[in-house]
C-alpha cells in the first residue's frame, strides 16, 4: 500500500485508451463525416479541418466549438442572418446521436497493433481503462463490435458517465477508482486528440499524445502509404507540435509503440519522477 508521504516509486498501474483514432478507427474519420453532414443540412459548410479541431470532446460540446468558430459563424450568419445558438447546438445534436451510431458500425475495427499493444499491457500487469466523447449509446453500439474484433478494455467512461466531459479529469478519476489503482502518477492516459492531452494532464497522470495514427494526422492509413513523402513529414511535424503545445509528456506514432513509452514511465518513476 502506497501512503503520500514520499515520492511514489513503483510501478506503472494502468493506461487509460482513448476510442475512436487510438483504438479503432485509423484517423478518426467516421465523426468528422457526421459533424459535416449535420452543418450541411442547414446549408453551412464545415471543413474537415474545422470538424476536426475540437475532437475528443462530447459530441454536444464538439458542436458547440464548431459553432464558436469565426470562420463558420460567419457561414452561418449569411444563411441565417444571425449566429448560431443553443437551439441550433440542440437541433444538430439531436440529429448527429443516430448518425453517430450508425456509422459507428463502420469504423469499429481496432487499429493495426492495438490487440498486440494490448496483450502487452496486460502482461506488464496493467490495468486497461478507457474514456471518450461518444456518448453511452454511441458506445453501446461500439463496443460489442470491438470486443468481437478482439478488444475489450477493463472499464470504459463516457461523458454522460461524469460532471463533464474533456477537458475536465472526471473520467479519468471514473476509471482510477473502478481499476482501483493509485496514485494517479501510476496511470497513462493515452490518445490521439488534444482534449485527451488535456484530460490527462488535469488528472494528473503522464500522457502519450499518438501522432501517426488519429485525428492529428488525419487520414486512412491506406492514404498515409501512398501519400508523398515531404507531405507526410509536414503534416507529421505540425500533429507533433499542436500535441507537445497541448503539454504531453510522450509522443508515440501508434499504439504498437506504446509498451516502450510505458515502460519508459516506469524507469522515471523509478527514480521519482512525477507527471
Amino acid at each position: 500500500m502506497f501512503i503520500r508521504n514520499t515520492a511514489y516509486t513503483g510501478p506503472v498501474r494502468a493506461v487509460i485508451l482513448d476510442w475512436a483514432g487510438t483504438a479503432v478507427d485509423f484517423g478518426c474519420m467516421g465523426p468528422v463525416a457526421v459533424f459535416i453532414e449535420v452543418f450541411a443540412r442547414r446549408g453551412v459548410a464545415v471543413t474537415v479541418p474545422e470538424a476536426r479541431a475540437p475532437m475528443g470532446l462530447m459530441k454536444k460540446d464538439h458542436i458547440r466549438a464548431v459553432c464558436r468558430m469565426a470562420s463558420v459563424a460567419s457561414r452561418w450568419r449569411e444563411a441565417f442572418g444571425r449566429d448560431p445558438d443553443e437551439s441550433d447546438v440542440e437541433g444538430m445534436y439531436a440529429e448527429t446521436e443516430p448518425l453517430m451510431v450508425e456509422m459507428i458500425s463502420r469504423h469499429a475495427e481496432p487499429v493495426p497493433g492495438l490487440v498486440e499493444a494490448v496483450a502487452t499491457f496486460r502482461d506488464m500487469g496493467l490495468r486497461i481503462g478507457s474514456t471518450t466523447g461518444y456518448t453511452r449509446p454511441m458506445m453501446e453500439a461500439l463496443m460489442p463490435l470491438a470486443r468481437e474484433r478482439g478488444y475489450a478494455p477493463d472499464f470504459m467512461v463516457c461523458p454522460t458517465d461524469a460532471p463533464a466531459g474533456r477537458p475536465s479529469p472526471f473520467m479519468c478519476w471514473l476509471n482510477a477508482v473502478a481499476l482501483e489503482v493509485y496514485p494517479l502518477e501510476a496511470v497513462v492516459k493515452i490518445g490521439d486528440t488534444v482534449s485527451d492531452i488535456q484530460e490527462g494532464l488535469n488528472a494528473g497522470m503522464w500522457t502519450v499524445g499518438l501522432t501517426e495514427q488519429g485525428n492529428e494526422m488525419g487520414f486512412p492509413e491506406a492514404e498515409l502509404s501512398t501519400m508523398d513523402p515531404a507531405m507526410f513529414r509536414k503534416r507529421l511535424e505540425a500533429a507533433e507540435n499542436r500535441l507537445v503545445n497541448a503539454g504531453t509528456h510522450f509522443l508515440a506514432r501508434r499504439i504498437g509503440d506504446c509498451p516502450a513509452v510505458v515502460e519508459e514511465i516506469g524507469s522515471r518513476l523509478a527514480l521519482g519522477d512525477r507527471p
